[in-house]
């Protein structure tokens, strides 16, 4: 007989795979939500007098409208719309016109899926549990739409890092005070911030962006100052090894360039679940 502790914990894994799938909706959604804004909002700063009112938009966000099928445009019913199961019943395909799904829904699916499980065996029915598994949830996302569009969105990094400074006030994250987080999160901000400006000034070219300053920011708020270091070199291996890797497989896109975001997230979900400590371990000091 199961017990009560892996029933609860089962209860949150299969939580975080519905959630996992709507982050698959925040990954492809929200980075084409702030071009519609910020094309918006330029229309709106050009716009003269005479101008004739711009046309209402089609409303598009989170929620609305419905999944589909981006090729043919079938509409997902709820049936096929079902957390890993779904993709294995559909074979990953559309079943509509049987164009290839990504093995990263299900992927994604399956990873917040863990995460939560691992919260919740580590923590309990707590608000520790809730908390750490927000901050997988936007951890998850963060490192999904960084990687497709090199864009950190100031609408998840910035609550994740206040969120990380609420906890440790409340004291939810008992290996974290406060001032510990406070630090953190200045320490994060204010290091790539000085490196992002020292390379800039030496090659003329901008290194990372200011998108990389604050989700460090808010991995230091959720570890403390005393983890910057063990996250920062975690993240350079991840890099080093994705970068090595995507070069032998022609895999890099134009002009070499890999975004820093998901391996700074990598980093931090190595750090929930082996310890920062560890991680100095696993580099040799």
């Amino acid at each position: 007989m199961l017990e009560p502790a892996w029933v609860d914990a089962g209860f949150i894994g299969v939580l975080g795979l519905l959630v996992g799938s709507f982050l698959n909706v925040v990954i492809y959604r929200m980075p084409k939500m702030l071009e519609r804004q910020w094309a918006a909002e330029c229309a709106e700063l050009s716009r003269t007098e005479t101008d004739t009112p711009a046309p209402v938009a089609e409303t598009f966000n989170l929620v609305v409208p419905r999944s589909r099928c981006s090729q043919c445009g079938h509409m997902i019913r709820w049936y096929e719309n079902i957390p890993v199961l779904s993709y294995l019943a559909l074979r990953g395909k559309c079943s509509s016109c049987g164009t290839h799904i990504s093995l990263r829904y299900p992927g994604v699916e399956l990873l917040t899926g863990a995460l939560f499980l691992f919260c919740a065996l580590r923590w309990g029915w707590t608000p520790a549990t809730a908390a750490w598994c927000l901050f997988c949830a936007a951890i998850v996302a963060l490192a999904g739409i960084d990687w497709d569009t090199t864009l950190l969105p100031d609408d998840i990094t910035l609550p994740l890092l206040w969120l990380g400074l609420i906890v440790a006030a409340l004291g939810w994250n008992a290996s974290v005070k406060l001032p510990d987080a406070l630090w953190g999160a200045v320490g994060g901000y204010m290091s790539l911030w000085l490196v992002y400006w020292a390379f800039k000034l030496v090659t003329g070219k901008e290194g990372m962006g200011y998108g990389d300053f604050k989700l460090f920011a808010a991995l230091g708020a959720w570890f403390g100052w005393q983890a910057l270091v063990p996250i920062i070199l975690m993240a350079s291996v991840i890099g080093a090894i994705v970068g090595i890797a995507m070069k032998f497989s022609s895999g890099l896109r134009e002009g070499g360039y890999i975004p820093f975001g998901p391996f700074l997230a990598g980093a931090g979900l190595t750090a929930l679940v082996f310890g920062p400590q560890s991680i100095l371990r696993f580099v040799g000091l």
